[in-house]
């Protein structure tokens, strides 16, 4: 950080205007695939320059001065805020939340640095339930074994310790209607001692470092159970793979073990899903299935491959809760049960 500031003050003190180079996050020719690991930004990564002479770039340039200053603050004092805490620090400069949001993530990649050691802190969304107990970093207890109400995802995960739990397994849910269903039918009481979460459809950071974090701790089997459709897909693909957008923080946010056990393309045939809550596959859908086949990562996964084949050739998607047109308890009482049994996963 210092030597961002320094070097704008040189160029100030020599008559040049300050030029900042954010990483481009948003290029596939910047990403590398490696399959320990996941998408990860390349050591030679072309960057964009904001120049604070040039009327395109100066507002960005200026945004993000705002936010430097603000993380040298916190850092100094020690003292934290939110995202949402630094876009109410000046509405008019920043404009949006989503501005900040993505501006602190070019920081944090520009400096090498994640984002809670700039002390700057995300809300979470997540919810998490199952066979686990830790202890947060200010000494609470927290236990997420109860059948009537989940626990939200901490939002200091790299504080977690003490973390205490028999789950056999782990399972990614995409969507919290589907994980509000399990928890309303006690799932994780009736299999195998088990932990569920949910980042609520695209995931937010800290769901994906929690994931990492029971990953890293319990040595279990991670699977993701998501809609049969593209976005489902490209959800799961975040968890197990990364995002480009966040590819420079790769090593602790990537679950490379994930395993999809559902709901599969083939699923759909094998059990005779009925044909009124199959969904035809709209223009865009077709779009994001031949992209999702192209990233990098599909080769390493024939398996997947072939599922979302299926999907391109029969046209259709599905959501889990289509199951319940099998019977209302389909999900629960015999769908998950018997994958998990028997190995249906991919």
């Amino acid at each position: 950080l210092c030597y961002i500031i320094l070097g704008i003050v040189t160029s100030l003190s020599q008559d040049e205007a300050p030029v900042l180079k954010l990483p481009n996050r948003s290029s596939w020719a910047n990403i590398s695939f490696d399959s320990t690991v996941g998408l990860q930004m390349n050591s030679g990564h072309s960057v964009t320059a904001l120049r604070s002479d040039s009327p395109s770039s100066v507002n960005k340039f200026a945004q993000v001065l705002k936010i430097l200053s603000v993380i040298y603050r916190l850092v100094q004092s020690n003292t934290y805020a939110t995202k949402r805490d630094i876009y109410y620090n000046n509405t008019q400069l920043f404009g949006s939340q989503a501005t900040v949001d993505s501006i602190v993530d070019d920081i944090s990649c520009m400096l090498r640095a994640p984002r809670r050691s700039l002390h700057v802190l995300a809300t979470s969304k997540g919810l998490i339930s199952g066979d686990l107990c830790y202890m947060e970093e200010d000494g609470m207890r927290i236990d997420c074994r109860s059948s009537s109400a989940a626990v939200p995802v901490s939002s200091n995960i790299a504080g977690i310790r003490n973390i205490v739990s028999s789950a056999k397994f782990i399972i990614i849910v995409e969507k919290d209607a589907t994980f509000q269903r399990l928890m309303d039918d006690d799932f994780c009481t009736k299999l195998p001692p088990c932990v569920i979460i949910t980042g609520k459809g695209v995931p937010d950071m800290n769901s994906r470092l929690m994931v990492r974090k029971l990953w890293d701790t319990l040595h279990v089997p991670i699977f993701a159970l998501v809609d049969s459709d593209p976005h489902g897909i490209e959800i799961m693909c975040i968890y197990k793979y990364g995002s480009m957008a966040m590819s420079f923080e790769a090593h602790s946010l990537t679950v490379p073990s994930v395993m999809w056990l559902g709901l599969l393309p083939s699923d759909l045939q094998r059990l005779q899903v009925p044909s009124d809550v199959l969904i035809p596959l709209t223009k865009n859908d077709e779009k994001k299935l031949s992209s999702l086949l192209q990233r990098p990562y599909l080769t390493d996964q024939p398996d997947w491959q072939k599922e979302m084949e299926v999907m391109q050739r029969t046209k259709v998607k599905a959501e889990i809760q289509s199951l319940a047109a099998i019977s209302p308890d389909f999900l629960t009482n015999i769908y998950l049960p018997n994958k998990l049994r028997y190995g249906g996963w991919v």
